[in-house]
């Protein structure tokens, strides 16, 4: 019996509609099975643009239906919110922002109570459902932390995942000036534990992780900065405590400047990696090294939260949105990777 993955396809308007279709009709039958939470109609305009019969589209009352399928079929939820009006390609309306987020909501919703074993997300315009004028909407700011508060976790990790490279994040989601203050011990070891955690689900018994300093040099003892001091190294030592007393075996170094840290974790290359998996400090300090090795293959997971959350690591791409032309490679790396995490657990 196939596993079931809840997939969000992300805003109506842009490519996240064609790459789950594409993904879903071509995923494994040994795999998981997606089932799209979006409206229909939105799904066979991109099965139209991808050149997908519709005689594939199978609309389901309850996702435990599409256990069963062997076909490749683009199996939809029945209960997704349906829009008004159909969106345009590459051009979201306010109407969109509202329904990619309630989207997410549902197919989060169906996880957390037990009708599908995973949650996957496509591609969201955060300008749209921030402006989209829908209760809640304005504070948004991606998928981890609004996910974290839905489902009540009490912590949230970002991380991302590729056969090249692993990496957490401690900061997300905020300009670049607010960063330094951001970073504490406890946000350091909470990156390190989940991290360490996940390189274990995917089958390292004992984890090897470094921890990225966020200064050059790593800081050059203070003369450079003193976040590794004050903040950095304690959260290291706290993450060494916290997995000892989980009795997970692992050895976390740091803090290391980032450029060493990050190329010394790389896989497949000579004398690499050296460690399972790296620690950044913000946003772009992982995202960077992550899309220049495993870009297409990179996949985003929110550690932490009470089910297993994937999602692909690219935008909406709305130059593509209708061309036929978008990479569906990032949507079926993070449903792989979902199924490998629902059969650790």
């Amino acid at each position: 019996m196939r596993s079931i993955v809840a997939l969000s396809v992300g805003c109506p308007a842009g490519i996240g509609p064609e790459v789950a279709v594409a993904a879903a009709v071509a995923a494994p039958k040994h795999g998981p099975q997606p089932v799209l939470v979006a409206d229909p109609e939105v799904v066979a305009a991109a099965m139209a643009v991808r050149d997908i019969p519709s005689r594939r589209l199978v609309v389901v009352d309850d996702p435990a239906e599409a256990r069963e399928i062997r076909k490749h079929a683009v199996v939809v939820w029945s209960g997704s919110t349906r829009l008004a009006k159909l969106s345009r390609w590459g051009a979201p309306t306010a109407a969109d922002g509202a329904t990619q987020l309630a989207w997410v909501d549902q197919a989060a919703d169906l996880v957390r109570d037990g009708r599908a074993d995973a949650l996957v997300t496509g591609p969201v315009s955060k300008a749209a459902i921030a402006s989209s004028g829908a209760p809640g909407t304005a504070s948004f700011r991606g998928h981890t932390e609004h996910l974290a508060a839905r489902l009540g976790a009490a912590e949230v990790v970002m991380a991302f995942w590729s056969p090249a490279l692993t990496v957490g994040l401690v900061t997300t989601h905020l300009s670049l000036a607010q960063v330094p203050n951001a970073i504490d011990a406890e946000g350091v070891a909470r990156a390190t534990y989940w991290v360490a955690r996940l390189v274990q689900d995917l089958g390292r018994d004992k984890p090897r992780i470094v921890v990225c300093a966020l200064n050059p040099h790593a800081g050059e003892g203070g003369l450079l900065g003193t976040e590794e001091q004050t903040a950095i190294g304690p959260g290291v030592a706290l993450a060494r405590k916290r997995l000892a007393e989980s009795d997970v075996e692992a050895t976390v170094d740091g803090p290391i400047g980032a450029e060493s840290a990050l190329r010394r974790s790389i896989a497949g290359k000579r004398d690499r990696p050296h460690w399972d998996a790296a620690i950044a400090m913000y946003h772009d300090q992982a995202t960077i090294a992550s899309k220049l090795v495993g870009f297409g293959d990179a996949v985003n997971i929110s550690l932490g939260l009470p089910i297993i959350r994937t999602s692909v690591d690219h935008g909406t791409g709305y130059d593509l949105a209708g061309k036929g032309e978008a990479d569906e490679a990032g949507m079926a790396a993070a449903i792989e990777l979902a199924g490998k995490l629902i059969d650790s657990r």
